[in-house]
């Protein structure tokens, strides 16, 4: 059994792949990243999927920005079936990036806490922020922007990003343009950016544009949302699921038996 959200500390975290993940419910996570746009607290705020845990055991940067990370939610249930054999109560929930941008989006409305969103294809930013704003009245998205190929390679192109954002005085950037580009791009220019949370939100722009069809909830629920998205994109996605993701297996074997082995020395 797991601790209703009324009780779970927001100071509890769990230990996995060498990362500290925040167990918070998707609504305590949003209060938190909430508090800490009005406090003007500056940090990532990152959703580690199957995918992402792969990625890290061979990118060392791009493990050291999770680890430095203000926030560390769980994408996936597989993220937090595992928890749960590894640790005595485990994550509540999943987060992922496209559950916590709308929720953000409504506190943020409820808070009076205003939003940039950067990234995605043209057009899709802008669709996302018109079809928030008609969901969640009041809520403050004071800018969008389209970020062209390449922009992460070119000096000029990152300048005029970070003064488009400065000059729209937001308390949150939502950055969605994928793993790992979003991330090391947010922490490279995470001193020059007047901004409190960045959250890497990866394709929650076309899910909240409705360019890209989430899985049904019963579909998300048994953590099969993977599987929903290989079949509507086979091209793209295959290698990734099929072949890069399949490594996840033997990571997490790796996680359990550490617990166990720490679990029979302390006893």
């Amino acid at each position: 059994m797991h601790p209703s959200s009324a009780t779970l500390p927001l100071e509890r975290h769990v230990v996995l792949f060498g990362l500290k993940f925040n167990a918070l419910t998707l609504e305590q996570a949003t209060d938190a990243v909430v508090t800490a746009a009005k406090a003007k607290q500056k940090g990532l705020v990152v959703t580690p999927n199957v995918d992402h845990l792969v990625m890290l055991q061979t990118d060392a940067d791009m493990c050291s920005i999770y680890q430095k990370a203000a926030f560390v939610f769980a994408d996936g249930m597989p993220v937090v079936w595992l928890s749960r054999l590894t640790s005595k109560f485990g994550l509540p929930m999943r987060v992922t990036g496209a559950d916590l941008l709308p929720a953000v989006c409504a506190g943020a409305a409820r808070a009076g806490v205003s939003l940039f969103f950067m990234g995605g294809q043209p057009g899709v930013a802008d669709q996302a922020a018109k079809n928030l704003r008609a969901e969640f009245p009041g809520v403050q998205i004071v800018g969008t922007y389209c970020p062209p190929m390449g922009f992460e390679k070119d000096p000029a192109e990152t300048s005029r990003m970070v003064e488009l954002v400065n000059r729209s005085q937001p308390d949150i950037l939502c950055f969605g343009v994928g793993a790992p580009k979003q991330e090391k791009w947010a922490a490279a220019q995470l001193d020059k950016l007047a901004v409190g949370p960045i959250l890497c939100i990866g394709a929650a722009f076309d899910f909240a544009a409705g360019t890209i069809k989430r899985a049904p909830e019963l579909v998300q629920r048994f953590g099969l949302e993977w599987l929903w998205r290989l079949s509507n994109e086979p091209g793209r996605l295959w290698q990734r699921y099929l072949l890069r993701d399949s490594r996840f297996l033997l990571l997490a074997g790796r996680e359990i038996l550490h617990a166990r082995s720490s679990k029979s020395r302390r006893t």
